[in-house]
């Protein structure tokens, strides 16, 4: 694998993963297993209020070949075949979804010691062309994040980053939707032996004039159990225990609450996914 600045959706990711990553209020059910054949399927049920949404994932890998084909509840069926390495440090994604004749895509990934580049075209008579590019090293990366509509000639989407990265430290700054919400996220390790670490990310809207601060945390108690926390500026504060009792079993306890508004019930959700 290239070591470099990575793609453009890495930067602040840590601070993403620690921040937003495995909370839901939902509850969810995941079960994979795999054929003699080396074939894995990946039932999944989700229920949201009143509502309850399913899907079935069958992935099959053959050498630098992979393909995902997942069908849900409302018929759709989504297909993704990627092709790791036909050149060093490319990558090669195609995708679609029936039945939309328009939802077909090609995405390119290329990975240099130095750089990091995605670009991707609709596979329709006037497509949306995604560009995202970024230069640097394993340290310092500076990048941009580019989507242009040929039917409108319009730029429906202009971002840009950076990225600072220690061996204990990652922090980011990112101006998004067309200039209009700047970001800046720090994710610290402060214990490698407990996987604890703390991230903040800050956003601040200029149409708005909204600032939104969320802070969190996590700690592992023991080798198969970690709980994080998180609260933001509008009193919304979380936390979950995720517990694996198998290699690659786990179980997701979340709990969030509005401290502005204490007398409302908490939510809780709860996530089970099983592998054998």
């Amino acid at each position: 694998m290239v070591k470099g600045p990575g793609l453009y959706s890495d930067i602040g990711k840590k601070a993403r993963d620690l921040l937003y990553r495995d909370y839901q209020t939902d509850h969810k059910f995941t079960v994979t297993t795999y054929t003699s054949t080396g074939v894995a399927i990946t039932s999944s049920g989700t229920s949201k209020g009143e509502f309850f949404l399913a899907d079935v994932n069958t992935q099959l890998k053959n050498k630098n070949i992979t393909a995902d084909i997942k069908v849900d509840t409302t018929s759709n069926v989504f297909t993704t075949i990627t092709i790791d390495e036909p050149a060093p440090g490319l990558k090669t994604i195609f995708s679609f979804i029936a039945p939309d004749q328009r939802s077909g895509k090609v995405e390119l990934q290329y990975a240099h010691e130095f750089a990091g580049i995605s670009t991707s075209i609709g596979l329709t008579a006037s497509p949306i062309v995604n560009f995202s590019g970024v230069a640097g090293n394993n340290i310092v990366s500076l990048g941009t994040d580019l989507s242009f509509d040929t039917a409108t000639r319009n730029i429906i989407k202009c971002n840009a980053g950076l990225s600072y990265s220690t061996s204990d430290l990652i922090a980011s700054l990112t101006l998004n939707n067309k200039g209009d919400t700047l970001s800046g996220s720090y994710y610290h390790i402060v214990s490698p032996l407990t996987s604890t670490a703390v991230g903040a990310e800050l956003a601040h809207s200029f149409s708005s004039n909204e600032n939104t601060l969320t802070i969190g945390t996590q700690h592992a108690l023991d080798p198969l159990t970690t709980v994080k926390a998180r609260i933001n500026n509008y009193g919304r504060a979380s936390a979950l225990i995720q517990h694996a009792w198998h290699p690659k079993s786990v179980v997701t306890i979340t709990g969030e609450v509005d401290t502005r508004a204490i007398e409302k019930s908490a939510k809780v959700g709860l996530a089970l996914a099983l592998k054998p």
